[in-house]
């Protein structure tokens, strides 16, 4: 269990930390993850100043103020990413004063976060991808021959929304009966409870009726679609350690998860010459930023393959 987060601030701040945290979950419907970090960053951010914060303190403060925290935060050889992560959540809590006409602190914003590393997706080629999906239509390792045989049709399902659909494992496993009612496209709530269309192809359909016609239990339209052993709505760590059985036996890297199927769905729609705009739309990317990642993907693999070819040796 995770401790009760503490603020450093005074009962006037303290109050306004209190709204924002309801602001970020009934009107940004942040994640509970996510809210618990930003408490955390925020306390890390109030706990650096010895005295308690009260709100004209917080009005006070200067560019000196917020270098030596982050100079603080840096000294302790945290990731970027994390510093990155606990720079968005300060500067989003004086966001909301500011636009609450609580505090105004035009300080806090020439502060920036330090440059993340560039990490480009990792996505399987078009024959590793096809070996996951047929690897995932074996049979498992069980003691009941007949749950070996519907679980290894829910995991090729599963694995075949992830790579036709281009769906996050959260996306898939939220899915209920019904939801593929239509045969031709479904609608998927993502990120930040945004809605989009996904096209479904006729493979995807025959994988999740072939699952649903041996799956021992009822299923009730408005329920769990993809069920778990005891007929509870299937964990994502279960897909999870099937993909690492399966990339084991085909000795394929880490990097190949639920989430490289996704990836691998974007990268070989660019390859096949499909426009950035709609492989957004697809993914559901709010930033064509995010999605002009998969650029660089296939470049570097026309990369690699021109140095199989002793193209780019002299």
């Amino acid at each position: 269990m995770k401790s009760e987060i503490k603020f450093n601030a005074a009962r006037d701040a303290l109050d306004c930390i209190n709204k924002w945290r309801s602001w970020l979950k009934n009107e940004r419907r942040y994640s509970e993850h996510t809210l618990d970090a930003y408490g955390r960053d925020l306390a890390e951010f109030f706990a650096f100043f010895d005295k308690p914060l009260n709100l004209a303190k917080l009005g006070k403060l200067d560019v000196r103020d917020f270098h030596a925290y982050l100079a603080a935060r840096a000294a302790k050889h945290l990731e970027k990413s994390s510093i990155a992560r606990e720079i968005s959540a300060v500067k989003n809590f004086f966001k909301w004063l500011d636009r609450s006409d609580i505090v105004k602190n035009s300080a806090i914003s020439v502060i920036s976060s330090p440059r993340k590393p560039k990490i480009l997706p990792k996505a399987l080629d078009i024959d590793e991808t096809f070996d996951v999906l047929k690897n995932a239509a074996a049979l498992q390792n069980t003691k009941n021959p007949d749950d070996a045989y519907w679980m290894s049709l829910r995991d090729k399902a599963v694995f075949i929304l992830l790579y036709g659909c281009g769906l996050r494992i959260s996306e898939a496993l939220n899915l209920n009966c019904g939801d593929l009612d239509n045969k031709d496209f479904m609608r998927i709530v993502g990120k930040g409870q945004k809605t989009r269309i996904v096209p479904l192809l006729p493979a995807v359909i025959e994988a999740v009726e072939a699952y649903k016609q041996e799956c021992p239990y009822k299923m009730r339209k408005g329920e769990a679609l993809f069920l778990g052993a005891r007929g509870e709505r299937l964990s994502p760590r279960i897909i999870q350690r099937r993909l690492e059985k399966i990339r084991a036996e085909l000795g394929l890297p880490n990097t190949v998860t639920p989430h490289a199927l996704r990836h691998s769905f974007a990268t070989h729609l660019l390859a096949e010459g499909t426009d950035l705009r709609s492989i957004q739309e697809l993914l559901g990317h709010a930033s064509l930023t995010t999605t002009q990642r998969y650029t660089d993907v296939e470049i570097e693999h026309l990369h690699k393959e021109y140095e199989k070819a002793d193209l780019l040796k002299d």
